[in-house]
């Protein structure tokens, strides 16, 4: 990792991994594998150790991890159980600041995606197991209003448009299909992203969107954390 002080990602980054579109094989990243660990973890890594203060002044619970593997870094090897082609890497890269008592990735997160085309950050909870989704069901039916005033913070509408995630058709077993904010509860992911373009992420500008992001999206965080019993 660098000693400098980061302030934004360079070009480099974006340039490798437009590259590793047109040459998705073994050989070739192989071959330019020093590359990568230069032009893609190094510089991520800073990120992660950058962005590591002003999360904990958001929340001192959720853990930036600046480590190539087992950190906060997600591999650029893809996973083949949920890869829909036969070509080995993810043409993009991407960070996750899991909350400190996670036992895996389907926990409280912040999540920043740097790819070819866009970036997406912001944070919420992917598809949880049952318990832990029963749980954030059960806190939106039996704190209504603590739900809206989630749903209706100024920051979190203005940035993001609003809470994001798959939903079931039907309401889920043991909730009345007339309970209030019934759409909500038939999610099966809560979260809450907001997409610009890799300019962004090489600008001036791009630490202080981080921090402004994630400060928007802590109030959904913090709902969850409340459901699970986790600190916030």
């Amino acid at each position: 990792m660098s000693t400098a002080k980061f302030k934004h990602f360079d070009p480099s980054l974006f340039r490798f991994l437009e590259e590793l579109r047109y040459n998705n094989n073994k050989e070739w990243f192989t071959e330019n594998k020093p590359r990568y660990k230069t032009d893609v973890v190094a510089p991520m890594l800073d990120f992660i150790v950058a962005i590591s203060g002003p999360l904990a002044d958001i929340s001192p619970h959720f853990l930036a991890i600046p480590k190539a593997h087992g950190g906060s870094l997600f591999r650029i090897y893809k996973d083949a159980r949920f890869s829909k082609d036969d070509t080995p890497y993810k043409e993009h890269t991407a960070c996750r600041f899991l909350h400190s008592a996670a036992k895996d990735v389907h926990t409280p997160a912040f999540y920043v995606h740097l790819g070819i085309e866009e970036v997406i950050y912001g944070g919420g909870i992917w598809a949880p197991d049952s318990e832990t989704l029963y749980a954030i069901r059960d806190r939106i039916r039996e704190k209504p209003q603590e739900w809206q005033k989630v749903c209706n913070d100024k920051q979190l509408v203005k940035i993001f448009g609003g809470i994001s995630g798959e939903g079931l058709k039907r309401p889920p077993r043991g909730f009345d299909a007339d309970l209030p904010f019934i759409e909500d509860i038939k999610r099966k992911s809560f979260f809450a992203m907001k997409t610009s373009t890799p300019e962004m992420a090489m600008s001036k500008t791009w630490m202080n969107e981080v921090k402004k992001t994630f400060t928007a999206v802590s109030p959904l965080l913090s709902f969850i954390c409340k459901a699970i019993d986790r600190p916030f």
